[in-house]
């Protein structure tokens, strides 16, 4: 068994120049996990209960995307999806990978669509999950997202209000984790300038044109919460649309967090989707 404790240390690469930080275990084929953009938000804090999972049956990577985490944050960087593709990808050079299967939740759903456009060859499959990539207003969600200000207060509104169906997730020490995360040295100057007011143009800027989703061969997995208040279940039925292997599983009393309100069941879902039985 993999244990999480062995997991979340993580280890440092360079990646196109920049240190970048990332979590590594298992063995076999490659699956690639990748971030959202919550305030304090690591590869660590996303998939910490279902990276010792699919480490039994993959070779499991999820690397912090710059800006985010314990990555490099460049000096005056434009954050954005083709900055973030152009490190994905020269992370997984980095690490030699040539073929994998993509995990990406919200932002990282953005970033996911983003590569297999750009390097279709070395997509295999993709989960999108609660995933940004296509244009809809600004929800209130999303808004108090990007518009967050460190304060333990704020972090318990974002994640009993807007993250979670269930407000009991909310605990104190979930709240605090998040809070310390979101406050660290750097953390929040990085975040406070990828989205800054208003809105509506950071996220039109990580949809992908429907043209460009209409190719992308690589068979998808949408995956969304009923009730995700921060990207709408009409964005995964647009991509439904336009995705030409797509099936899309709705979680029902379920918000943004998927992978952590419903884990079990969401790692049994994309375990089955890549062909792998669930253990956990």
């Amino acid at each position: 068994m993999v244990s999480a404790t062995s997991l979340e240390a993580g280890d440092y690469i360079d990646a196109g120049g920049h240190r970048t930080h990332y979590h590594e275990a298992g063995s076999g084929e490659t699956v690639v996990f990748i971030h959202g953009s919550g305030p304090g938000v690591t590869a660590w804090a996303n998939w910490r209960n279902a990276l010792p999972v699919f480490a039994e049956h993959f070779h499991v990577l999820a690397p912090d995307l710059l800006g985010f985490g314990f990555s490099a944050r460049p000096e005056g960087a434009a954050y954005g999806k083709e900055l973030w593709v152009d490190h994905l990808l020269a992370f997984l050079n980095a690490k030699d990978v040539r073929r994998c299967r993509l995990v990406g939740n919200s932002l990282g759903g953005a970033v996911s669509l983003g590569l297999a456009v750009r390097a279709p060859g070395l997509v295999e499959r993709i989960v999108l999950m609660g995933a940004a990539g296509v244009s809809f207003p600004v929800t209130p969600g999303l808004a108090a997202v990007w518009g967050y200000e460190p304060s333990f207060e704020a972090m318990h509104e974002l994640i009993a209000e807007h993250f979670a169906y269930d407000r009991s997730l909310a605990t104190d020490d979930l709240v605090r984790m998040r809070y310390e995360a979101s406050r660290r040295p750097g953390f929040h100057e990085s975040y406070s300038t990828m989205f800054p007011a208003p809105y509506q143009g950071h996220l039109d800027a990580l949809a992908t044109p429907d043209e460009d989703l209409e190719r992308i061969a690589a068979p998808a997995l949408l995956i969304h919460g009923r009730e995700d208040k921060v990207i709408p279940l009409a964005a995964s039925l647009r991509m439904l649309e336009l995705l030409p292997d797509a099936d899309l599983h709705v979680f029902g009393k379920c918000g943004h967090w998927t992978m952590i309100e419903r884990c079990h069941d969401f790692n049994a879902l994309v375990l089955r989707f890549f062909g792998a039985a669930a253990t956990a």
